[in-house]
């Protein structure tokens, strides 16, 4: 349960010409064949979904177009209805509780040395599949299993200079399974696709099941699932 303090303070007020900024920012990046502003659009507006990076920087994109994007960013499902969300909140100051910020997730980041062959790795025989990838060709992409997420980043020089990751193992990522009979499963379905074991299945001295995989590029991955 979050953590609450109350006090009397003004709703927060969206600067409105702010937001006018952003949407021009974004249709000048459109314009400029800025391939992170394709994935944002393709992300959140419904008509361009679907459509590869280039693609999206192909089409016609206008002032309109950029200022939903803003909108759907804010939660608003037009400008419209952005302007009078912000004219309301401007001309009412309320009493609100503000709760704690929490963390929602977290996105461990891989170095990888080969792109394609990350790719692979994660998706035949991990069982991820691909959320979207960045650059022509991608030097950046995420991955997903569950709710687990992992981004990708191609890097061409070591990140390690020696064996430390095994000496020491360090781990890049740890994801949950949920009970005993699901990570065994899981790690069942690992070993018939091959993959390389740093560590395979055993109980931890504090309950857990865990596991270790190790990707082409020598990251760790530990899969761990409860003792029942």
């Amino acid at each position: 349960m979050p953590t609450y303090v109350t006090r009397t303070v003004a709703a927060p007020m969206p600067n409105l010409e702010n937001l006018r900024k952003q949407a021009k920012l974004y249709l000048r990046w459109h314009r400029d064949g800025r391939y992170p502003v394709a994935v944002q659009i393709r992300a959140v507006l419904p008509r361009f979904r679907g459509l590869t990076d280039r693609e999206v920087l192909q089409q016609s994109f206008k002032l309109a177009d950029a200022q939903e994007l803003v909108a759907r960013q804010a939660g608003f499902e037009s400008w419209q209805a952005l302007k009078a969300g912000v004219q309301t909140v401007t001309e009412n100051k309320v009493s609100t509780a503000i709760a704690t910020p929490a963390l929602n997730a977290a996105e461990p980041n891989l170095f990888i040395a080969d792109f394609e062959t990350a790719c692979a790795f994660y998706t035949v025989k991990l069982g991820f599949e691909i959320v979207f990838t960045y650059g022509e060709p991608p030097f950046y992409g995420q991955i997903r299993r569950g709710q687990a997420l992992l981004n990708l980043r191609l890097i061409r020089r070591p990140v390690f200079v020696d064996d430390i990751r095994e000496r020491e193992e360090l781990l890049a990522a740890s994801m949950t399974v949920g009970s005993a009979a699901e990570i065994r499963a899981l790690f069942a379905e690992f070993q018939a696709a091959g993959v390389d074991f740093f560590r395979p299945l055993k109980q931890e001295p504090w309950g857990a099941r865990t596991f270790i995989v190790r990707d082409p590029d020598g990251n760790l991955l530990l899969f761990a699932g409860t003792a029942t």
